[in-house]
């Protein structure tokens, strides 16, 4: 011990080559051996199975070896830590019954539940019958989970419960998925952006490292297959360190006061992956070690004697050992061999490179094939950047990832797109051209769990990467069906949205004016289509948009089934946006709207509106422009941004009951043209309409803006819908059941006259 600490680290990865070299740096220590290692560490490398407990026991005994430090997770559920400490050597990983953490996800589960520490609505089975009546019960989008460590195949996110079901009985059925067994977990698919905090435990006490950020999937804008990780960056921006603190006391200390309290005391690596939803941070899981390219990341931030702070964690003395973390920013990117995750290439020769000052290149899976390095893993190398923030860390990693790239190698060109996003700056390139390409990989990657939360056995998943692809055989109950589509655009209020900071009540707009347009031919919506559209695309802005659109989707039971985002600095002028969509219904062809029995006498009925809807929007503008939205709306109990832009509603699921029993014979849907131009549509020729303003309260909104615009009664009907969005034409004699079956205030607002053209009374 007085001439320095002997380590053995446990591991291959590009983690270890990391941990290794910092170790190395260490004054405290006097030998560093890797087991198994790569071609990177291989200075460091011995020939020791890092499988069997008892040849890594044996090997530390024999060699006097003063710590262990256990790179991946599976020797920690193996025991391995175990086996050492009763053979008196001191492991940085915690006790096999600790790592159930990782090792099993319905103990994290019961651990967490029992501890208080937040995370998704959970269940665990082991029977189909048991696992397909809960998900009956729950009916919500849900995450299927092999309980226990499954080599990266145990997590299915399914498209579609025909995808849920399928996953339920491969993961019961399969009996050779590692240590996974034959129990499941069937958890809430959270959403939100996920992060992951890392701290180190001694068994009673826990300091946090930092916060860090992973990428999964395998190709460009989140998108493909899921992967160990195709890159890191450390810390996250945006998390504070007061919200550092207070996600370390919900997700770090908690588990290692529990642990704790359980009599198993926890010690080693402890990262918590955390989602930060809008109902507040969840747990997604638990690992009982460093994250594989995290590490690579958070790792170059700690300017504390990493060996040092190991080997005290490992004593018990976390206390000795003071942690200091730059103020600065750290990204790893994942280079990766051609057919990763699913047949990686082997043999791609690692290309000599330039590595300039704050990057570093570590190596992941490589080996040696004669005197050259080439692959023998998917992920082959990693490049770690440093900088003051995200962008400089990324902006000197990636040349250097330029250079490895090509003849069998590739990197995400993507990584930190939430919050950097990188864009090419040759001329020709979108980028030049004033279009972010990695904002719109950002702008997909938000709405992906918007859209996918409105699907259902209609939407065949995987197919359509162009378009969406709905399944049609759902029509079949119909006699005779017609499909009835409309088009439509939001407008103008867009503008006050973003002055007022308010975007999901205009993807509403969107979806519940089409809802209405196809309503009023008899049709119900079956899916919906959109397009939004900006100068300069921001993936919240556009996140928030399908957010509302999606939310309007699933309260009509309608499919948000794709849709297009485009930025056009040339076409829109800077901070407009327009949205657009196409919604597709369908009706028997016998019921279409409007009937053929309409005639004079047939009664107007008035259903309310819930504001201006989507017309009216360029007027209201000039009439408000020169107030602050926040203020009162005089007399109206609410801010003049709160009437402005209520949602457009939609009227379907009031009007099916009257519908369904054959009570309506048109429909009117009053938008832009007011009562004016909308009632005629629906009437037959010869036939006009009397409309009697006095026979329903005009709300405060539309009284003060036909007086501030100085409009006379005939010019503000056919300007504003005046608090009546749906006109219903209903046969006199039906006219009271219509009310009766309608579960809302309704208003007798004229008849059909003979004539051509609406008269107001």
């Amino acid at each position: 011990m007085s001439d320095g600490l002997s380590i053995l680290l446990l591991g291959s990865g590009g983690r270890e080559h990391a941990i290794a070299e910092r170790l190395d740096q260490s004054d405290q220590v006097s030998a560093v051996a890797v087991a198994p290692g790569n071609a990177g560490t291989e200075r460091f490398n011995i020939e020791l199975d890092m499988n069997s407990n008892l040849a890594v026991v044996d090997h530390c005994v024999r060699n006097d070896v003063d710590l262990v430090v256990v790179g991946p997770e599976a020797p920690l559920v193996a025991g391995i830590a175990d086996d050492l400490t009763l053979a008196g050597v001191a492991c940085f990983g915690p006790s096999s019954e600790a790592a159930q953490l990782e090792g099993s996800k319905s103990f994290a589960r019961a651990f967490a539940a029992r501890h208080g520490i937040p995370g998704p609505v959970t269940k665990s089975f082991t029977e189909v019958d048991a696992a397909l009546e809960w998900l009956d019960e729950y009916d919500g989008p849900v995450v299927v989970k092999a309980d226990g460590l499954a080599a990266g195949k145990g997590v299915v996110v399914p498209e579609s419960r025909v995808e849920t079901e399928r996953a339920i009985f491969s993961m019961l059925a399969e009996k050779s998925m590692g240590q996974a067994g034959n129990t499941i977990v069937l958890e809430e698919r959270l959403v939100g952006e996920e992060i992951s905090l890392f701290g180190v435990a001694d068994g009673q006490t826990v300091v946090p490292l930092v916060t860090a950020q992973d990428h999964k999937r395998v190709g460009e804008g989140n998108t493909g297959l899921n992967t160990g990780g195709m890159g890191a960056f450390a810390p996250v921006p945006g998390i504070t360190k007061e919200t550092e603190a207070d996600l370390a006391r919900q997700f770090l200390t908690a588990a290692v006061e529990g642990m704790a309290a359980d009599g198993t005391p926890y010690v080693g690596v402890l990262y918590a992956g955390i989602m930060l939803t809008e109902a507040g941070p969840r747990l997604v899981e638990y690992n009982c070690r460093f994250g594989d390219p995290e590490a690579q990341a958070i790792l170059p931030l700690i300017e504390s004697d990493l060996a040092l702070l190991l080997d005290s964690a490992a004593n018990g003395r976390l206390d000795t050992a003071p942690l200091r973390v730059a103020d600065a920013t750290s990204a790893c990117i994942v280079v990766a061999a051609e057919g990763y995750p699913v047949a990686p290439r082997s043999g791609v020769a690692i290309p000599g490179v330039e590595v300039p000052e704050h990057v570093e290149l570590l190596h992941a899976g490589t080996c040696y094939e004669g005197d050259r390095i080439v692959s023998c893993g998917g992920r082959v190398l990693n490049v770690v950047g440093t900088g003051g923030d995200l962008a400089e860390a990324l902006d000197r990693a990636y040349p250097v990832v330029e250079q490895l790239t090509g003849d069998g190698l590739f990197a995400r060109s993507d990584i930190g797109w939430r919050h950097a996003p990188r864009t090419k700056t040759a001329a020709g390139s979108y980028a030049a051209a004033g279009v972010s390409i990695s904002a719109g990989a950002a702008a997909t990657e938000r709405i992906a769990a918007a859209v996918k939360s409105t699907h259902d056995d209609r939407v065949l998943a995987g197919h359509g990467s162009f378009g969406g692809v709905f399944d049609a055989s759902s029509l079949a109950r119909y006699e005779n069906p017609v499909l009835v589509a409309s088009t439509d655009g939001v407008g103008t209020k867009t503008l006050l949205a973003r002055k007022a900071d308010r975007w999901e009540g205009v993807g509403a707009d969107i979806v519940n004016h089409g809802i209405n347009d196809v309503l009023v031919q008899g049709a119900r919506p079956l899916f919906f289509l959109d397009t939004v559209a900006s100068a300069e695309l921001e993936p919240e802005t556009v996140g928030r948009i399908v957010d509302g659109m999606a939310g309007a989707c699933r309260e009509a039971g309608c499919v948000l089934l794709g849709g297009e985002t485009a930025e056009m600095p040339d076409v829109l002028s800077a901070g407009s946006v327009d949205i657009a969509g196409t919604i597709i219904g369908v009706a028997e062809r016998s019921a279409l709207l409007p009937s053929d029995t309409i005639a004079p006498g047939h009664k107007l009925i008035g259903l309310a509106s819930s504001g201006l809807h989507t017309n009216g929007y360029s007027l209201a503008r000039k009439v408000f422009a020169e107030m602050d939205l926040n203020d009162d709306l005089p007399n109206a109990g609410m801010t003049i941004a709160e009437a402005l832009l209520a949602v457009h509603r939609s009227y379907l699921k009031p009007l099916l009951p009257a519908l369904d029993k054959g009570l309506v014979d048109g429909l009117a849907h009053i938008t832009g043209g007011g009562f004016i131009d909308n009632i005629p549509r629906v009437l037959p020729p010869g036939c006009g309409a009397l409309i009697d303003p006095a026979t329903w309260p005009r709300p405060v909104l539309f009284n003060y803006l036909i007086a501030r615009a100085g409009l006379d009664e005939h010019e503000a009907h056919q300007v504003f819908n005046c608090g009546i969005g749906m006109v219903a034409v209903v046969a006199p004699d039906q006219a009271d059941d219509f009310q009766t079956v309608v579960d809302e205030e309704t208003w007798v607002i004229g008849e059909v006259t003979i004539g051509s053209d609406v008269q107001l009374a």
